[in-house]
Formats: C-alpha cells, sequence, structure tokens
C-alpha cells in the first residue's frame, strides 16, 4: 500500500512511520524539513509547509498514495485544506483526533455546566457544546490555542464527500519523546527521595484513559491500512483505565519507589497543587470498537510501557523546571496539618 503521511515526524508519527515501513508500506512524509526525527531511509520525502497543502497538489498526485494519513490537522481550516487537498489524489484519509471532543472535556475545564457524563464514553457518546477549549490561553486570536477544536477538524473530513474519512481519537499519550513529560511531576519527587507524593482527594479517583506511544502508534498503522475502518470512529487507548492514583503508583513501581500516595481533602491541599480543572468529570474512554473491528491489541505491556518511559523521562528532563511546582516545605506541612 501507498501512504503519504502528513506530519509523521513527530512524538507518535515517527512511529507510525516505522510501522507502516516495517509492513511492507511504501511510506511518504510531508513536512518542513527540519525535523531532527531518524525515520527509516525508505521513507520519502515532500518538504513544504502544510499551510500550503494545496500548492503542493502535483506532489502529492505523483505519490499516488492509496490512502492519506494526517497526523497534526488541529483547526478547522486545516480539515478543509486537507479535505479539498485530498480530493483526487486517493479515496481514503486517517486523521488523529482527540479524545477532548467529548462532553466531559468541557466540563473537566468548566467550559460547560452540568453532571458528570457517564462513564465510560464511546464513540457515540456526547459531544463538547463548547468549542475552542484553549482559546483562553491565546495571546492572539491567530495562534494555536485560539483556533484549535478537534470537533471542527472531525466534521470537516467526515463531510467530505469523494473521501472516506477514518477518524482516531487518540489518549494522553506517554513514552520516550512526551513534550508534555506527563510522568515527571511525580517522578522527580519520587528521584527527590519523597516517601509521600500527595494528591487531592477527587483528582485521585479521577480516570483519564491513557496509551503509550508505540502502542497507539500501531493503532493509528493498523487503521491506516485496515479498509474496514473507513467512515468509522475509534478511541485509541489502553483497555483498563487507571485512577491517578494508580497511575502514580505504576510510575513508582518502574521507578523502584518505595513511598505511598497519600489523599488529602481539597482544603488541606498545598496552594502549588492546587487545580483548575473538575476532577468529578472522568476521561474514561472505551477503546472496545477497535479492538472488535479490527483486531487491536496492544504489543508492549503497560509494566514495559512504564519501564522504558521512566528510562526516557530520567535521561531528557524537561529543559525548564519551575521550582515553586515543587515546594516540598509546604507538601510537608500540608502532611503535618
Amino acid at each position: 500500500m501507498r501512504v503519504l503521511v502528513i506530519g509523521g515526524t513527530g512524538f507518535i508519527g515517527q512511529h507510525v512511520l516505522r510501522r507502516l515501513i516495517e509492513g511492507g508500506h511504501a511510506v511518504t512524509a510531508f513536512h518542513r524539513g527540519d525535523t531532527k526525527a531518524e525515520l527509516p531511509s525508505e521513507v520519502k520525502h515532500i518538504n513544504g509547509d502544510r499551510a500550503d497543502l494545496l500548492s503542493f497538489e502535483p506532489e502529492l498526485k505523483t505519490a499516488n498514495p492509496d490512502v492519506v494519513l494526517d497526523m497534526i490537522c488541529y483547526t478547522e481550516a486545516e480539515a478543509l485544506t486537507l479535505a479539498g487537498a485530498v480530493e483526487g489524489v486517493c479515496e481514503r484519509m486517517v486523521v488523529a483526533s482527540s479524545m477532548d471532543v467529548y462532553r466531559s472535556y468541557g466540563r473537566l475545564l468548566g467550559l460547560e455546566k452540568g453532571p458528570p457524563v457517564p462513564q465510560p464514553m464511546d464513540e457515540d457518546s456526547p459531544l463538547r457544546e463548547s468549542r475552542y477549549p484553549h482559546r483562553a490561553m491565546s495571546k492572539s486570536t491567530q495562534d494555536f490555542a485560539a483556533t484549535y477544536d478537534k470537533i471542527l477538524v472531525e466534521e470537516a473530513v467526515n463531510d467530505s464527500v469523494r473521501v472516506r474519512a477514518t477518524v482516531l481519537r487518540l489518549p494522553a499519550v506517554y513514552g520516550a519523546g512526551d513534550k508534555y513529560h506527563r510522568a515527571f511531576e511525580y517522578l522527580k519527587r519520587m528521584d527527590d527521595g519523597r516517601r509521600e507524593i500527595i494528591l487531592e482527594e477527587a483528582r485521585a479517583r479521577w480516570l483519564w484513559t491513557r496509551g503509550y506511544v508505540e502502542n497507539v502508534a500501531d493503532a493509528i498503522a493498523l487503521a491506516v491500512t485496515d479498509e474496514r475502518g473507513a467512515g468509522r470512529v475509534y478511541n485509541v487507548g489502553e483497555p483498563d483505565v487507571l485512577t491517578e492514583a494508580e497511575w502514580v503508583r505504576s510510575i513508582g513501581q518502574a521507578a523502584d519507589w518505595r513511598g505511598e500516595v497519600v489523599i488529602l481533602p481539597g482544603e488541606k491541599m498545598p496552594a502549588h497543587l492546587a487545580s483548575p480543572y473538575n476532577f468529578e468529570h472522568h476521561m474514561h474512554c472505551d477503546t472496545t470498537r477497535i479492538r472488535r473491528e479490527l483486531d487491536y491489541h496492544e504489543r508492549v505491556s503497560r509494566a514495559e510501557a512504564m519501564r522504558r518511559t521512566i528510562e526516557w523521562e530520567r535521561a531528557h528532563p524537561p529543559d525548564q523546571v519551575d521550582p515553586a511546582s515543587f515546594n516540598y516545605e509546604a507538601e510537608d506541612a500540608a502532611l503535618t496539618r
């Protein structure tokens, strides 16, 4: 199969490219050309900015893809450009979306009011009524936070008449290369010798579907190469969802930490550990559909995934760490109150 990947050089995408090459597929990657990722030599390259995607129509047609995978489609405008660019080029596209499309996410962020949505959420669960979930953090009307919305991306690609779309709603992805360093805030405390890690009680029981980067890449590659997924929407993530307290303990096990998680009521939490989120709204998603319809399963166990993640986090800490986020004196005081 011939696959054109838009993006594909980042945290998740480079693993997808490797999976496709390992599967014997011919892969062309469209990207800016400034990546430092070590990609398989078999990958062909088209260098350009996705904002100018339509101007690369001759190159896209030369690649002659059977399917186009877009890893970096974040806005309605980008989705409309994608749909226009691939019409006449191929008959199928796969788009990486996010579980942040669900109504629970809007309520977690406080953008919407209402009771908790029934969990777990499947692909037919209600979506956010609010739009542009990160606009409040934007610095201008043109920046990423102001225009990002995966709901609008999904609507635009699903409205395409001539190209069948597969939409993949991705979880919180962790592993080597994670720019958000999702394990770091807890691992640093463990490596700093903290014997107790504090969690606010609502956050401690909060559920968030996660996925290890290589397993998520497997799911994406499978959706690209299996035509049974055409026209379908899939949640991607681990089948057994951990609470935040369980997530911390899984990090601790991989880090050989012998401490304990201490759960405190909100009024006893130190100020630097306060959160703006409403953790009564869980992000627990059902991933049965992709397993049933495309025979997906994880190749890397959680224990091995955590081992690899901790090894990478220790070798690649964030470039900047805010000392105020690790106010151990305040945490000790909270433990003794």
